[in-house]
């Protein structure tokens, strides 16, 4: 499945927009990863486990994307993009969406 923030493909023609599609995950803070950032909060510096934890949620959204789009017959996804939002200080949710299409290359 290609999905591209742009909003054409180079090299396809679109020949079919079936309609926007999402790939929603929302998750639990890792209590471990939550701990780490609260001691690394004293000294400062990058947050490693809750930035490989949202790293991985956002890959979750972006693969649930791709099934949605093929779900409905998509060969591709344009204009994708993320959504984020904390949930009761506890939560993230990630949302991925776009707009299904059928592309052909180009010849």
């Amino acid at each position: 499945m290609l999905v591209v923030t742009m909003n054409d493909l180079p090299g396809y023609k679109i020949t079919r927009v079936i309609g926007e599609v999402n790939g929603l995950t929302v998750r639990t803070r890792n209590v471990g990863a939550q701990i780490g950032a609260t001691l690394k909060a004293l000294g400062g510096g990058e947050l490693r486990g809750l930035t490989k934890q949202l790293q991985e949620t956002r890959q979750e959204a972006l693969v649930r994307l791709g099934e949605a789009a093929e779900a409905v017959g998509a060969t591709a996804v344009v204009a994708m993009r993320y959504d984020s939002n904390e949930l009761a200080g506890t939560f993230q949710e990630i949302l991925a969406y776009g707009t299904a299409v059928v592309a052909e290359p180009l010849s």
